[in-house]
């Protein structure tokens, strides 16, 4: 039986663009202005229809279009039905009243939905066909919160119907009908109504989400089609966690995916793929945002505006992006509408406290006293042993004499504390979307906060964004991607070097409350900065606007035109009246930079009969960078009370502009082969141009390869508890970008000549680099070999790559004979090697009723490796050895600190470190210097836990790097400052309570006693190794029950926590910050937040 429904019961056409005006102006400023005249409607009462001798069933589809309403009938009793019809603004009753008139047909109406059926009488009276009725139900996710777009329909056929804003459906079936409720990323159900009409569907999220749709790159393809390495980040168990970059939501995600700390407001992390394989080239992961390449800061995007971040791991699925993803690719995919009877507004509202994860602590009044009397053991202590204080120790007179007053009259002042305060993170987002047949559209607004844990280190970001995409006709769409982000880093912070190196003998106000210019007569006051004015404000203006065009004739043909372009602006400017050894100074900076876009995109996309699919795209490119900076400053102001906006006034005033323009051209091909949905090709070729490569060398062509086999699909491994194993390997190469000048020859300009004895100074040009006409694109080959699977309907699931990848032709500066007027010139030499192997494992452990707990792991290891360099062997002056990774650290080694009673060496003093003679020649030169280990990790794993009970929700995520044996090692020696190493500067300045410091009665300490500096002084290097309790998020959805009545559709509260513990046995500050016992350093926070999402 065969029945049909003439369009979707939620396909309200309720938005029609009619207009789109682009105007996009750019010289210091890109304007874009989208004008666009909104008609809304709802379902449309009046028809006016004029048709001669046409398909009944045609004029059915007509008045679907002008009204809203659907049809269902029998598609036998009207396929042989034709009319003419002359309509001219009647109602739908009417309408179907004159078309229907002598024809053997009846109708009535149900909800919108026009039911058709034989009149009584004819010939077919007893095949009326099954009774309808009428359904109503709400569908729910996994939490009980309602899902709009889910889609039900009749099973066996084309019927249905997609649930609107709040869920809810109402449908026409014929009685006893077994219905499909299905909808991407869950498990599609099949309910047998059996006379029952009203429903509660909850559906369960699919782990083995086959049929997700992933961004890889000028398109997108189903999960199960992918033959590359390409893995999306789950960002919805970290949408609660306080951050304000988008990265910060990746930390720990993916395997393979680097992801460093922040310790300042509003701070963009470090982001790594695969470890480092370049020595001088760019090190930087390509980010794309909605199908454009984005060279703005990440920091401006606004987190909640993201909907899915896809990463391109290995060389067969980056290749697509040619030069600029040799160190990988993040691609960025925006929200967009939803399908809904009605716009979905949603709001989030949070806030969060912020205080140091971990941090040092100076030393106070009585501590910094007994630093002094540690430094002058020998005449503090008796000896022979010096642990009994020497009664005669004059320790007033061993004092700065600054200090001197601080020390008689009990002064203890906490420069620390005075510079911070506890932080705060304060964020709200409000948008607006909705999606109909032919118009798609998501409007955001943000604000975001963020007071630092040092005084004014603050970050405040305002955010707007507009998605549009509409259907102008069959063949056309068109459609906008903008947004603006102001971003305010204003403030002027105390130096924290300085804040920590002060004795707290000192205090930064006289008593009279003056501020104290130079407090301890060496340093300034730390707190002078605060004192100034500082404007720094960074802008971005993004827009994509772009038209996809179905080629007629061509079935699966389609053209894409993108049209991206950025402008990106920064003002910073600063005065203080302290500045320039205190006679005041000021400064205008502004930048600007200007980035376009135009991709040409040509898809074929058919399947051939059931067995044969292809999907081939064709992308030909340009883009284009330019840049410009203008700084004026001034020094020597008698009145600075207008501060930067009055330059003119200072004593001496210098100007300085710059500027430079890098141009990009490419042609991609790729070609994507299914047979039988088992065996799956994938061949990409890529032609790169670069303005920055030498005039021999400016075009690169990058290929690769990929296959994949389904083999679950296979006749002979349909198991039961097997859903799903694909077999991948790829195999590709990819180019990496230069520095825009590296292969030119630059010319510098300075003092030149001087005319005479009494002749002024005339400056000059002369060449400073030597040009390398033959300066060529570093080039990164490599294989990877991976296994998808997934168990158990679902239950277990997960990914398995190897990769080995080499970096040949390696950008690298290389020295010359100074004869030739050069001392060095760039080049390409040398190999580096990456390999290591990435695990994910997804499963649910428990899932009874009203109780789910579900884990993920996932597990990365890097192996970095030099394999040549100049042909001359290791490059120690750049520690650069062959076989080592590049974070190969090369020191000496030590063996403990000289004790009371033993007998230094020359150069060397008691309480120092006892270097080791490796070479035994005895003496400690730069010949006993070892490989001690290296910087980079052995492996990288996090596990996330997610504990559901009915409305409740617990999200629990550990993340950690372990060193193994000598690796992620860290430079940690709290004397490299040289404010605190030896003579006066050593009894003057502080340090911190947490180091570890020989002294007679500590003769197993950590670190050599400071005060004097030895012959050779050794890095102090410590293993980072550490694990994290880096997110836990509580939340509870209320009942829809609850807050339908009140207009709401979800709510949802919650308290998260970041970085809450940490376990490492590193020492100092925060051990992926690598910053040690450093003076200067801000600490990683740790954030407490409390918020509300809700939808209306």
């Amino acid at each position: 039986m065969k029945f049909k429904l003439c369009g979707k019961l939620a396909a309200i056409g309720w938005i029609f663009p009619s207009k789109i005006i682009l105007v996009m102006k750019l010289t210091t400023l890109l304007l874009i202005i989208a004008c666009v005249q909104v008609s809304a409607k709802g379902y449309a009462q009046m028809v006016t229809l004029s048709e001669k001798n046409i398909q009944i069933a045609e004029v059915f589809t007509k008045l679907h279009k002008q009204t809203g309403y659907s049809f269902f009938y029998k598609y036998k009793f009207v396929k042989d039905i034709r009319v003419s019809v002359e309509l001219q603004d009647v109602n739908i009753e009417q309408a179907l009243n004159a078309i229907l008139k002598d024809q053997p047909l009846t109708y009535s109406i149900v909800n919108k939905t026009v039911v058709l059926k034989r009149k009584e009488g004819t010939d077919a009276t007893k095949d009326v066909g099954i009774p309808p009725v009428t359904i109503k139900g709400k569908v729910l996710d996994e939490n009980g919160k309602t899902l709009p777009g889910v889609t039900i329909k009749v099973k066996g056929s084309n019927t249905g119907v997609v649930t609107d804003s709040e869920g809810s459906f109402t449908f026409t079936v014929p009685e006893h009908a077994t219905i499909v409720v299905s909808f991407i990323g869950y498990e599609s159900q099949e309910i047998a109504l059996n006379g029952e009409l009203n429903l509660t569907v909850k559906l369960t999220p699919s782990l083995k989400s086959l049929d997700q749709v992933i961004v890889i790159g000028y398109g997108a393809q189903k999960k199960s089609d992918i033959t590359g390495s390409v893995a999306r980040a789950d960002l919805e168990s970290f949408r609660q966690s306080p951050n304000t970059n988008l990265v910060q939501l990746l930390q720990g995600t993916v395997p393979g995916l680097n992801i460093g700390q922040v310790s300042s407001a509003g701070q963009s992390p470090t982001i790594q793929i695969r470890g480092q394989s370049t020595i001088s080239g760019s090190q930087n992961v390509l980010i794309v945002l909605d199908g454009i390449v984005y060279s703005g800061d990440i920091s401006s995007i606004n987190p909640n505006d993201i909907a899915s971040i896809d990463i391109l791991k290995d060389a067969s699925s980056k290749a697509i992006y040619g030069a600029s993803a040799a160190n990988g690719v993040l691609l960025i995919s925006t929200k967009k509408g939803k399908a809904g009877s009605k716009p979905v507004i949603n709001f989030s509202s949070s806030y969060a406290t912020q205080n140091p994860a971990s941090q040092l602590h100076p030393l106070d009044r009585n501590e910094f006293i007994q630093k002094v009397k540690d430094i002058n053991w020998r005449q503090a202590y008796l000896a022979p042993d010096y642990l009994t204080p020497n009664p005669a120790f004059d320790l007033r007179s061993k004092l700065d004499a600054t200090q001197v007053s601080g020390y008689d009259n009990g002064t203890d002042y906490n420069w620390y504390k005075a510079a911070t305060n506890p932080g705060l993170l304060y964020d709200q987002q409000l948008s607006v979307s909705n999606a109909t047949e032919k118009t798609n559209f998501f409007i955001s607004g943000g604000y975001t906060k963020q007071k630092g844990f040092v005084i004014n280190d603050q970050f405040n970001r305002k955010s707007v964004r507009i998605n549009l995409e509409t259907k102008v006709f069959d063949w056309l769409t068109v459609g906008a991607q903008a947004f603006t982000s102001l971003a305010d880093y204003s403030g002027n912070p105390p130096d924290l070097r300085s804040i920590m190196l002060y004795s707290p003998l000192n205090t930064p106000y006289s008593p009279a409350g003056a501020i104290n210019l130079t407090p301890n007569a060496s340093i300034n006051n730390p707190f002078l900065s605060t004192y100034g004015s500082d404007y720094n404000h960074r802008n971005t203006l993004s827009g994509n606007f772009y038209g996809i065009f179905n080629i007629p004739h061509v079935k699966g043909l389609t053209y894409r035109l993108n049209y991206g372009n950025g402008y990106y602006w920064n003002q910073h400017y600063m005065a203080n009246q302290y500045s320039a050894n205190f006679t005041g100074a000021v400064s205008k900076v502004n930048d600007a930079t200007y980035d376009y876009t135009l991709d040409n995109i040509l898809n074929y996309k058919r399947t051939f009969g059931s067995d044969h699919a292809i999907d081939l795209t064709m992308v030909y490119g340009a883009r284009e960078r330019k840049y410009e900076t203008t700084s004026a400053s001034g020094t020597g102001y008698n009145n600075i009370s207008l501060g930067y906006n009055s330059l003119q006034q200072g004593l001496i005033q210098q100007i300085s502009s710059n500027a430079y323009s890098e141009t990009y051209n490419y042609q991609t091909a790729r070609l994507s082969y299914g047979y039988k949905s088992k065996y799956l090709l994938t061949s990409t070729i890529r032609r790169d141009g670069f303005s920055g490569f030498a005039s021999n060398k400016k075009f690169g062509v990058f290929p690769s390869v990929a296959a994949a086999w389904i083999a679950s699909n296979e006749s002979f491994l349909k198991i039961n508890w097997l859903d799903n194993l694909k077999l991948r390997v790829g195999y590709g190469s990819n180019g990496n970008l230069t520095n825009r000048y590296a292969s030119l020859a630059t010319v510098s300009q300075g003092a030149a000549y001087v005319f005479g004895d009494a002749g002024g100074t005339l400056f000059g040009q002369q060449v400073a680099t030597l040009a390398n006409n033959n300066l060529s694109w570093e080039t990164t080959t490599g294989i990877n070999i991976g296994v998808d699977f997934s168990l158990l309907n679902g239950r277990i699931s997960g990914a398995v790559d190897y990769y080995n990848t080499s970096t040949n032709n390696l950008l690298f500066s290389v020295n010359i004979p100074t004869i030739t007027g050069f001392s060095s010139i760039n080049t390409n030499v040398g190999e580096i090697n990456n390999s290591g192997a990435e695990f994910t494992l997804n499963t649910i452990n428990v899932k009874v009723k009203d109780f789910q707990w579900s884990t993920v792991l996932n597990y990365a290891t890097n192996k970095n490796k030099i394999k040549k360099l100049l042909g001359s062997g290791d490059l120690v002056s750049s520690n650069l050895f062959i076989g080592q990774p590049l974070g190969a650290i090369y020191n000496y080694k030590t063996d403990g600190i000289w004790q009371i009673g033993e007998t230094p060496p020359s150069g060397y003093y008691t309480g120092g470190n006892k270097l080791v003679d490796v070479n035994g020649d005895g003496k400690v030169t730069s010949d006993d210097r070892v490989i001690l280990g290296h910087t980079e990790p052995a492996y990288r794993f996090s596990i996330g836990n997610t504990f559901s009970y009915q409305q409740f929700s617990l999200f629990v995520f550990i993340n950690s790097v372990q060193g193994g044996k000598n690796g992620y090692l860290g430079y940690n020696n709290p004397w490299s400052d040289t404010g605190i190493q030896q003579g006066d500067n050593a009894i003057r300045n502080n340090w911190f309570k947490e180091v570890n410091y020989w002294t007679p009665s500590n003769p197993n300490a950590a670190y050599r006693i400071t005060g004097s500096v030895p012959a050779i002084d050794p890095g102090i290097y410590q293993d980072r190794s550490f694990v994290r309790l880096q997110e836990v998020s509580l939340s509870y959805n209320f009942s829809s029950a609850l807050i339908n009545k009140v207009g709401i559709k979800n709510l949802r509260v919650y308290l998260s926590g970041k970085n809450l513990a940490t376990w490492t046995k590193w020492k100092g500050w925060d051990p992926e910050t690598i910053q040690g016992f450093a003076y200067g350093a801000s600490p990683v926070i740790k954030a407490y937040s409390a918020g509300l999402n809700v939808t209306f």
